[in-house]
């Protein structure tokens, strides 16, 4: 399935073996689902969810389908490939990257196998979070870079929000220095509260996340409102946009907003951004 110039706010993790969760997360306003096949399925249902996955995957699913499949370059991960690479898969999810080697296996075995499906990298580690802007460059194919926020924090000893907030911005920042979108922001796994939900996701939003992953259905209108500009947010990038296209007839490639702002290349992009984000059309 071809992604080009689409925006997805929204990713819905679901279990692999399990099809009727499958089949309703296929059928809510998640942007995107992830088919599980590694921390949510039980070792002797591996088969089961990589055989569920390519189901789904043999006819065009309702909306961009990624596997999350077993750690790379495990006997698993080989088998979790083989079965979805050639189907209509959006993009496999790797877990826990720590090295470029394991990046690139990954990505010569589709490429053997004429997939088109691009690569998410998950950085769960102290290493694997060193290692971020070398993973982001590691291979054509890698289309974007996230945090697992729950393995990484248990492997840092972290036992609040403020300790993963450099963690936040470098996964940021290496995204961006490797020329990738900004990275979609991790779960919360705290299902039941939606507030805490909302407010998270706003602050990923202004540290440069620009989707997130849920685990619930419930979780995913909140995700979508936050990273749906607003009609203000619009006007204003049009505004701006309109007003540079003007000032470039004039010979000018900055001014300043009667409010004092400095307008540059930068926050064109960005406001380029969100028109971008309104013009997404996800297919339902």
């Amino acid at each position: 399935m071809n992604l080009a110039g689409q925006q997805i706010r929204s990713y819905l993790y679901v279990p692999g073996d399990d099809p009727r969760r499958i089949e309703k997360a296929l059928a809510t306003g998640a942007d995107a689902v992830v088919i599980d096949l590694e921390d949510s399925v039980a070792p002797n249902r591996k088969e089961e969810a990589r055989s569920n996955a390519a189901t789904v995957l043999e006819s065009v699913p309702a909306r961009p389908v990624f596997v999350r499949i077993n750690d790379p370059g495990s006997e698993l991960a080989a088998r979790d490939i083989a079965a979805v690479a050639a189907l209509q898969l959006s993009g496999l999810r790797l877990p826990k990257v720590e090295s470029l080697e394991s990046v690139r296996l990954v990505a010569e075995t589709l490429e053997a196998l004429r997939s088109e499906a691009g690569i998410q990298c998950l950085i769960e580690s102290a290493l694997g979070l060193e290692l971020a802007l070398e993973i982001a460059r590691s291979h054509e194919r890698v289309a974007g870079i996230s945090l697992g926020e729950a393995d990484l924090a248990a492997d840092l000893g972290v036992r609040d929000e403020a300790g993963l907030l450099y963690a936040r911005s470098r996964i940021v920042s290496a995204s961006r220095a490797a020329g990738l979108p900004g990275p979609v922001q991790s779960v919360s796994t705290r299902v039941n509260d939606l507030d805490g939900l909302r407010r998270s996701t706003e602050e990923g939003k202004n540290m440069g996340f620009v989707g997130r992953s849920a685990i619930h259905p419930s979780q995913v209108p909140i995700i979508n409102e936050v990273f749906t500009p607003t009609e203000e947010e619009v006007a204003e990038a049009q505004e701006l946009l309109e007003r540079l296209e003007g000032e470039a007839e004039s010979g000018t490639g900055a001014f300043v907003l009667e409010d004092g702002r400095f307008v540059d290349r930068a926050v064109v992009e960005s406001a380029r951004r969100t028109l971008t984000w309104r013009d997404q059309k996800v297919t339902l």
